[in-house]
C-alpha cells in the first residue's frame, strides 16, 4: 500500500486517524501496531511474518543484552547484528553474490536464485540494527515491552521508506505521548505538501523519464539526454521528500516526532554538504554506526578517506544489488574526498559556481542511478558530454513531454528551495498558518485526489531499497 493510494488516502488512513482519536490513549500503541502489520501485508502476507521474526530476535537480543557482562555481551550483540545482516544479505543480495563470482570466475559455479525483495527490508533492518547496537552502547534501555519494539520497527508512516529512527529518538514517544490538535493539523498540512510534491510534480516528471529512458539509446541526442537527467534528478527528489513530508506528517497527527529527512540538498555549495542534506537519517546511520566506529577521521587522513570509501560503498550497495549503485555511491566518495584534499577551498571562493558544479555532479551521478546498467549510464552520460556527436537524431521533443510536464519542472525549480531562500522571514511566517494556506493545502489535496482517481501511474522509487 503506498500513501498516494485511493486505498490508503481513502480508507486506511481515515479509519485508522478515527479509531485512534476515540480509543483510549493506554490502547493506542495496540491499535498502530496492528495498521502497520495490516499496511506492510497489504501487498505482501506472507512477508509480514519475515519483518515479525525480526522484531522478535531484536526485541529478545535487546534483554540479553541487559543481563549479560563483557565477551558474552558482545557475543550477544553480534549474534543480533548478523541475524539482521543475514536476513538483508539473503533476500537483497544473495543473487547479486551468486552473479558476480561467477562473473569473476568466468564460470557458473554458484546458482542465482529469483528471490522476492520485501519492500522496506533496507529500512526496518537498518532500524533493528540500531536498536541493539544503542542498547549495547547503553544510550537507550532496552525495553521489556514487544509491543513498544514491534511499533518501533514496523510504525507504517515510516516503515517502508523511511525516514530511518533511532529508538533513542522515539522511545518516549512510543511509551507516553499526547496528540495535540495543533500537531495533528500540522501533520495533515505537511502530509499535503508531500502528497502534493510526490503525486503533482514527481509523478508527472516520472512519466517524462521512463519515456526517455525506453528509448534506445542509439535514438537518444543531447537535448533528449538532459531533458530526461534533469527531469529524473527532479522526480526522485519530489518522489522521496515527499514520501518524508507525509511520514512526518503522518507521525504528527499520531503524537510521534519524526526527525527531518531532507534539507533543500539541491541548493548545497559540495557534495559534502550535499550528503548532509540529502536523507538525512541515512548519513547519520551510516555516520554513527560505520564511519566513528572505524575511526572517522581519528586516524589519520589517508585512515580518513579509506573510511569515507567504506561508507559510500556502502551507501551505493544499500540502494540496490547492483554494480551501477555501487559506482554511484563510489563516485560520490570520489568527489567527497576530492573536496577533502582542497577543492573546497576552491568552492568557498564563489556560492555560486559551487552550487552550479554540486549541481551538476549529482545530476550526473544520477544518470548512473537511473539507468538499466553502468553502460547505458556511460552512453547517456556520453550524449550529455559530447553533443555535437549526438544531434538531431530525430525524437520529436513532444514525444515525452508536453505543456504538464514543463509546468511542473517550473514548479520543481522553485520549490527546491528557490522560494525558501528569497521569500522574507515575516512573509514566511504571515503564511504559516494562514487561512490562504488552508485554501492551498485543500486546492493541491483535491487535484492529488484527481490525479490519483484518473491515474494509473503512481510508482515510490525509494520503496525498492
Amino acid at each position: 500500500m503506498v500513501f498516494s493510494s485511493a486505498v490508503f488516502l481513502l480508507a486506511f488512513l481515515p479509519i485508522v486517524f478515527v479509531c485512534n482519536s476515540l480509543i483510549k490513549k493506554e490502547y493506542s500503541n495496540y491499535l498502530l501496531l496492528v495498521s502497520s502489520l495490516i499496511f506492510y501485508a497489504w501487498g505482501e502476507p506472507y512477508l509480514v511474518l519475515l519483518m515479525i521474526m525480526s522484531v522478535i530476535v531484536n526485541w529478545a537480543i535487546g534483554l540479553l543484552l541487559t543481563r549479560t557482562q563483557n565477551g558474552v555481551k558482545k557475543l550477544t550483540l553480534a549474534i543480533g547484528v548478523t541475524c539482521d545482516l543475514g536476513i538483508l544479505g539473503y533476500y537483497k543480495y544473495a543473487g547479486f553474490l551468486a552473479k558476480t563470482v561467477n562473473g569473476i570466475v568466468g564460470k557458473e559455479i554458484l546458482p542465482v536464485i529469483e528471490i522476492a525483495l520485501p519492500i522496506g527490508i533496507s529500512f526496518f533492518t537498518f532500524q533493528a540494527i540500531s536498536y541493539v547496537i544503542d542498547v549495547y552502547r547503553g544510550e537507550t534501555d532496552a525495553s521489556d515491552n514487544l509491543v513498544n519494539v514491534a511499533l518501533y520497527i514496523s510504525f507504517f508512516p515510516q516503515l517502508i521508506a523511511g525516514p530511518i529512527v533511532k529508538y533513542r529518538d522515539i522511545n518516549k514517544q512510543i511509551e507516553d505521548r499526547s496528540v495535540k490538535w495543533y500537531d495533528v493539523s500540522d501533520g495533515f498540512k505537511r502530509f499535503i505538501y508531500g502528497l502534493g510534491k510526490k503525486v503533482l510534480i514527481s509523478n508527472v516528471l516520472g512519466l517524462c523519464v521512463d519515456t526517455i529512458y525506453a528509448y534506445n539509446i542509439a535514438e537518444i541526442d543531447a537535448k533528449t539526454a538532459w531533458i530526461g537527467a534533469l527531469a529524473y534528478t527532479f522526480q526522485i527528489y519530489y518522489d522521496f521528500s515527499g514520501y518524508s513530508d507525509m511520514a512526518i506528517g503522518l507521525g504528527k497527527m499520531f503524537g510521534f516526532n519524526i526527525l527531518e529527512n531532507f534539507n533543500y540538498p539541491y541548493l548545497s555549495k559540495s557534495i559534502t554538504e550535499f550528503w548532509r542534506r540529502w536523507h538525512i537519517s541515512l548519513g547519520s546511520w551510516f555516520r554513527e554506526y560505520v564511519y566513528i566506529p572505524l575511526g572517522g577521521n581519528r586516524k589519520g587522513t589517508t585512515r580518513t578517506y579509506i573510511n569515507l570509501i567504506i561508507v559510500f560503498f556502502l551507501t551505493g550497495l544499500w540502494h540496490g544489488a547492483d554494480m551501477s549503485f555501487v559506482i554511484w555511491g563510489l563516485y560520490h566518495g570520489l568527489f567527497t574526498i576530492v573536496e577533502r584534499i582542497g577543492f573546497k577551498r576552491i568552492l568557498n571562493k564563489s556560492r555560486v559556481l559551487s552550487m552550479i558544479y554540486t549541481f551538476f555532479i549529482v545530476n550526473i551521478g544520477w544518470v548512473l542511478f537511473r539507468a538499466d546498467d553502468t553502460m547505458t549510464g556511460i552512453r547517456f552520460i556520453a550524449r550529455m558530454m559530447l553533443p555535437w556527436r549526438h544531434q538531431d537524431i530525430g525524437i520529436e521533443t513532444w514525444n515525452y513531454i508536453d505543456n504538464k510536464t514543463i509546468f511542473a519542472f517550473m514548479c520543481a525549480i522553485l520549490g527546491m528551495g528557490v522560494i525558501m531562500s528569497v521569500v522574507p522571514k515575516g512573509v514566511k511566517k504571515r503564511w504559516n498558518g494562514s487561512a490562504i494556506e488552508a485554501v492551498y493545502c485543500v486546492v493541491v489535496l483535491i487535484l492529488c485526489l484527481a490525479s490519483v482517481a484518473s491515474d494509473t501511474y503512481n510508482p515510490f522509487i525509494y520503496f525498492q531499497f
